[in-house]
């Protein structure tokens, strides 16, 4: 039978599931893809035991400029690994066929760039870019190198955007006319104060290397472990935390990049020396014929991480583990109170015109089941390992940051940013 969109609105619950991972590797893959880690900090840590998980997948080297990180890897990998401050060693390891990048960003692109020319496949977390004008290069790169690079936006894969992409696609929602993006995150880890470890020192910090080619200022461990509270070095909530929804909302609606946004926010809670905002919102218009409210707010935590695509038939509310579809009240063509201006009498003749007829009550909102598929970590790998292209890759990932870098331009010029992706150019 021919799925409809009267077929969505009406399912009590929809389910979409995956081949259990390990029948879904093809058979010509190699028997391992030895992974080189550069930067192993927070998500760095946690990109290690993902990759743990993975059939196929072995951790043999990490390259980080905190001694501290660098044992800490060892008591997950082994005291057998390599690890040094170099990344460049990493790169002149023959056995290392590819590199799993965690970076602060402003470091993303000059080791990406490094990676691809020495002959490495590429993993790089999100955001891919420090800036706009650097996607058109790394994309460059990624095609000169014939190797894959895959952007760690971990939403792009999941089943449960593929059902909500499926969703979208069939008309269930009818016309989409707005998406809402949002994230409550507050307390100090939500706001990045991450911790300083106590041994924190010039001596177990290589600083000078850290700063790369930003402004050189004195040493200060907060900034090494607080990134992302500085321009310098991140692209603060906007790169952090909207490029995540940018990236499955690009996904979910089979397009590619915003033409303008405006923003507005400030530093309204964390008076800690941080340059970037932590509330902002911004307002995103696509050329598909859609608006984005996207924002993050580090001041409050009443509502969960979640994106609302709204449509004339439907809503559909996407969360970290669980969509829910809410289609619109249907029938009732009479206006009560449109009318309640009318006369007795004529008001009495227009209602009975559409006797019977009463206007239905707001539907349940119903949830559509999800079966777990394979990690976004394991796709990287199958790529690899099966000459498959990359599930997330250096274009994708570009035009997903550049829709964050163009909320902060917005911002920061308090103006509108208007940008056409064709030629990256954007005016202020």
């Amino acid at each position: 039978m021919a799925t409809t969109r009267r077929t969505f609105l009406s399912a009590a619950s929809v389910v979409y599931s995956l081949s259990p991972a390990a029948t879904l590797f093809g058979q010509g893959g190699t028997d391992s893809v030895n992974l080189g880690y550069i930067g192993s900090g927070v998500r760095g840590k946690q990109l290690i035991d993902e990759f743990a998980e993975v059939p196929g997948a072995k951790g043999i080297a990490v390259a980080d400029l905190y001694d501290g990180c660098r044992q800490r890897a060892k008591e997950q990998l082994g005291e057998g690994i390599w690890t040094g401050k170099e990344y460049r060693a990493v790169l002149d390891n023959k056995n290392v066929h590819a590199v799993v990048i965690a970076t602060p960003d402003h470091w993303h692109e000059k080791i990406v760039l490094d990676a691809l020319s020495a002959g490495k496949h590429v993993y790089v977390e999100k955001p891919m870019t420090w800036s706009i004008a650097e996607g058109p290069r790394i994309i460059a790169a990624a095609k000169r190198s014939g190797k894959v690079l895959q952007v760690g936006s971990q939403a792009k894969t999941s089943a449960l955007t593929a059902k909500a992409k499926e969703l979208v696609a069939s008309g269930a929602l009818g016309k989409v006319n707005m998406i809402r993006m949002a994230n409550h995150r507050n307390s100090a880890e939500g706001a990045w104060q991450y911790p300083v470890p106590s041994d924190a020192s010039e001596k177990t910090i290589d600083w000078a290397t850290w700063q790369g080619r930003t402004k050189k200022r004195a040493f200060d461990p907060k900034i090494v472990f607080q990134w992302r509270r500085f321009w310098d070095y991140s692209g603060g909530v906007a790169a952090d935390l909207f490029v995540h929804q940018f990236t499955q909302m690009h996904e979910i609606m089979g397009v590619k990049a915003p033409v303008s946004a405006v923003s507005q926010g400030g530093i309204y809670k964390w008076k800690d020396g941080r340059t970037v905002p932590d509330v902002m919102n911004s307002l995103v218009e696509y050329p598909e014929g859609f608006i984005v409210d996207v924002y993050v707010n580090q001041a409050n935590g009443q509502a969960p991480r979640g994106i609302y695509i709204y449509g004339d038939e439907a809503t559909l509310l996407v969360e970290f583990n669980r969509l829910t579809l809410t289609p619109e009240a249907k029938g009732g063509k009479a206006q009560l109170y449109g009318s309640i201006n009318f006369p007795k009498k004529l008001r009495d003749e227009y209602l009975a015109q559409f006797a019977g007829e009463t206007r239905a009550p707001r539907p349940e909102p119903k949830d559509v089941p999800i079966e777990r598929g394979p990690s976004h970590n394991w796709w990287f790998i199958d790529s690899i390992r099966n000459n498959k292209p990359s599930r997330e890759n250096a274009e994708e990932g570009h035009y997903a940051a550049a829709a964050a870098h163009l909320c902060n331009l917005a911002w920061r010029h308090k103006t509108r940013a208007a940008w056409d992706p064709a030629t990256g150019k954007v005016k202020l």
